[in-house]
């Protein structure tokens, strides 16, 4: 099956991401909104949720893999995963890596 396009779009958000101004508006559409921290090398493989997630990286190298595809969204740029789509994290730098995730209510 072929999931709809993943979009990405800067919020208007400027680096350092002001999570407090993301929380809100994510809030507004209807998502919550918390922070993920990983280390160096971390991996979250395979996941799926029954709901749509929003991900926007605060600092760090990211990577997003969503069905096959992969992301590597700038702080700031916002991704979605659709609901039901298996999706994997990996924390590519050298450093400690920082994204916030809100989920559809």
């Amino acid at each position: 099956m072929r999931w709809p396009a993943v979009f990405s779009h800067d919020v208007g958000m400027t680096t350092p991401v002001d999570q407090d101004a993301v929380s809100a508006e994510w809030r507004a559409r209807g998502f919550s909104c918390g922070l993920w921290v990983d280390q160096p090398g971390q991996v979250w493989a395979d996941f799926v949720h029954d709901m749509d997630e929003l991900v926007m990286v605060v600092d760090g190298q990211v990577e997003f893999e969503i069905e096959g595809e992969t992301h590597h969204p700038h702080p700031g740029e916002e991704v979605l995963i659709p609901a039901g789509a298996r999706h994997t994290v990996r924390n590519r730098g050298g450093t400690v890596s920082r994204w916030l995730y809100g989920y559809k209510r």
